[in-house]
């Protein structure tokens, strides 16, 4: 579905310039498949536990949700227990140490990724994921000469679903939030986005697609595959 120039047209309920000037990409189970990476160092806080490893599948589906979601499926660990904040630091230094053994683009992401540059579209991240994290990863998967801003989780800034990490992307970018697209495989993505008045595509095939019917968030558009996104945003 192709918009013509100086027209906009609905992606769902919201308008969308045409053309999109910038993309907005959710980091782990959108942009990055990161899940095998987290697991190991899920596993390595068990192994310290004296427990033994639990599949790559056990945690596929928490990834999006951060070193809660996976200290929970890693050792049933909520924050409120007394040693979450030991565990977490714990998992985060055996999560940094290696980072990008196995994380790499979706398949088909960086062709995405190309074709938005090539409509000299410009793409970024907004992720919950500590910006310490976040920005050495980028760099590891020889992605820092291309992308154009990444706002990661950092003090005073409140987390997604609260609007405010997009909103800073859009300062950095010199943007406004109907030149972007945001692209999440999460509901607090929807949630985030419509809380800033951007408008929104669910990534179906992030890590909460595998057990949630993303058409329920109420998203503008849901996108099946990486390439979906192409037609979408051009």
């Amino acid at each position: 579905m192709r918009r013509e120039a100086q027209k906009e047209k609905p992606l769902g309920t919201v308008s969308v310039p045409s053309p999109v000037r910038c993309v907005l990409f959710d980091l782990d189970g959108t942009l990055v498949d990161t899940a095998p990476d987290l697991a190991r160092a899920a596993n390595r806080v068990r192994a310290d536990a004296g427990l033994p490893p639990l599949p790559g599948t056990h945690y596929r589906a928490v990834a999006s949700g951060g070193t809660r979601g996976l200290l929970k499926a890693a050792l049933n660990l909520l924050p409120e227990h007394p040693d979450f904040a030991r565990q977490r630091d714990r998992f985060l230094s055996y999560y940094q140490a290696d980072l990008s053994r196995e994380s790499s683009l979706f398949p088909g992401m960086d062709e995405t990724l190309a074709a938005f540059e090539k409509r000299n579209i410009r793409w970024g991240v907004v992720t919950n994921k500590p910006e310490w994290l976040a920005q050495p990863l980028i760099k590891n998967l020889g992605l820092a000469g291309r992308i154009n801003c990444v706002v990661g989780s950092t003090e005073g800034l409140p987390l997604k679903p609260a609007p405010d990490p997009l909103l800073k992307a859009c300062v950095q970018l010199n943007l406004g939030v109907k030149d972007c697209v945001y692209v999440g495989d999460d509901r607090r993505d929807v949630e985030a986005a419509r809380a800033a008045h951007m408008p929104v595509i669910a990534a179906a095939w992030g890590y909460l697609g595998v057990n949630e019917s993303v058409e329920e968030w109420r998203a503008d558009a849901v996108a099946q595959t990486p390439a979906d996104l192409i037609p979408l945003c051009t």
